[in-house]
């Protein structure tokens, strides 16, 4: 299949070129995609809807091969992490030693560019073929979302690319977010009884979090994850308003990643308790829990007969990722999801960012037969 790699290495180039950045518009590889599938038969429709920032974002549903709920989806997201403008080839794929450089090489251009490839050339399609192109993936997973909402992007069976290295992944814990503000009294620090410090008792509910985090969150398990149980991270704090005032305020940002099966809930009850415990250690304590996300978990069973094939197809073992995925939204679609891809997550959203050649050609191929097997067709 080396035959395929000039024309995967020209779909990425032209994937890479188009700055998908979150905060601009993702139109034109929308508009780059479903030239080419509606070329190759594909009827397409586009979900259009208006960002936080009034940009203009679109999905793409594209089905070849027949109506009603597709026999396969071919999954990707186009949007990219913004890219160092110290990086000045990040818009322009370069190869060096075998590895395609540029934004979005990895995550998931290629895997993009694979699923393409593949769809284009399929013919003689017994049952629909899918191909959903989705937008604000990595703010969120806002564009998939909307699918789920409109019903848009039913399939039987489902690949979502992510750099997986290749390796099928059925399961993938959810993320979660909070923000806790914790109010206390201003004053004159040369005076502490004047005031209460928002930043101590901020402090107060941290050490609590961590002790719950470090147990009561390690008594639910899934061993096939590593970590086995759901993590929790404080990632940003602030507070106060200069050294010498006593601060009146205090927020925080709670990140959880709960594991599939667990409610996205289990660590917002936990901020509860902890919010309880303190206003009955100290009346005038106050806290405010605000939930800004709730993405659970998912997990495709492991005797999935999509799992199965690209395990088969690829010589290698299904696994489980800790990072979030589309495969829940795939799943509330009614599909049996994998998550598949070119690549490797760990050189994903950084300066130099690549896919391995290689890598590219494997994956069109699965994909390929993933069609043959799943919608009865064949590469034209």
């Amino acid at each position: 299949m080396k035959d395929t790699l000039p024309a995967l290495r020209a779909l990425l180039t032209e994937l890479v070129a188009l700055d998908t950045t979150s905060v601009r518009p993702n139109a034109p590889l929308i508009d780059f995609a479903q030239a080419r599938l509606e070329a190759a038969g594909f009827v397409a429709e586009r979900q259009r809807y208006t960002d936080e920032l009034g940009v203009e974002k679109v999905n793409l549903v594209a089905v070849k091969g027949g109506e009603g709920r597709a026999a396969l989806a071919l999954v990707g997201h186009s949007d990219c992490v913004p890219y160092d403008t110290a990086w000045t080839d990040a818009l322009r794929l370069t190869e060096r030693e075998g590895r395609l450089y540029g934004r979005g090489a990895c995550d998931t251009k290629g895997f993009i560019a694979c699923a393409l490839h593949a769809a284009m050339r399929a013919e003689r399609l017994k049952a629909p073929l899918m191909v959903v192109l989705t937008a604000d993936e990595e703010i969120g997973l806002v564009g998939a979302k909307k699918l789920v909402e409109a019903g848009l992007g039913r399939a039987r069976y489902a690949i979502v690319g992510e750099p997986t290295s290749l390796v099928p992944v059925r399961a993938n814990k959810g993320y979660c977010l909070g923000e806790v503000e914790v109010r206390g009294k201003e004053g004159h620090s040369a005076y502490p009884d004047s005031g209460a410090s928002a930043i101590f008792r901020a402090g107060r509910f941290l050490h609590r979090l961590e002790e719950l985090a470090r147990t009561a969150l390690r008594e639910e398990r899934d061993e096939s994850f590593e970590p086995p149980f759901t993590t929790v991270n404080v990632g940003l704090i602030q507070g106060g308003k200069a050294k010498n005032i006593i601060p009146g305020l205090c927020r925080f940002t709670v990140e959880w990643r709960p594991i599939p099966g667990q409610s996205p809930e289990r660590v917002v009850e936990l901020l509860e308790t902890i919010r309880r415990e303190l206003v009955r250690d100290e009346p005038a304590y106050e806290a405010h829990i605000r939930v800004l996300r709730t993405d659970q978990g998912v997990s495709t069973r492991p005797d999935a007969e999509v799992l199965r094939f690209l395990a088969e197809e690829t010589g290698n073992t299904p696994a489980t990722v800790s990072f979030g995925t589309e495969a829940p939204q795939l799943t509330a679609l009614g599909a049996e999801a994998v998550v598949f891809g070119p690549g490797d997550i760990k050189v994903a959203h950084q300066t130099g960012e690549y896919v391995p050649a290689e890598d590219l050609v494997r994956c069109e191929a699965a994909l390929s037969r993933a069609i043959a097997r799943f919608c009865g067709g064949s590469a034209g």
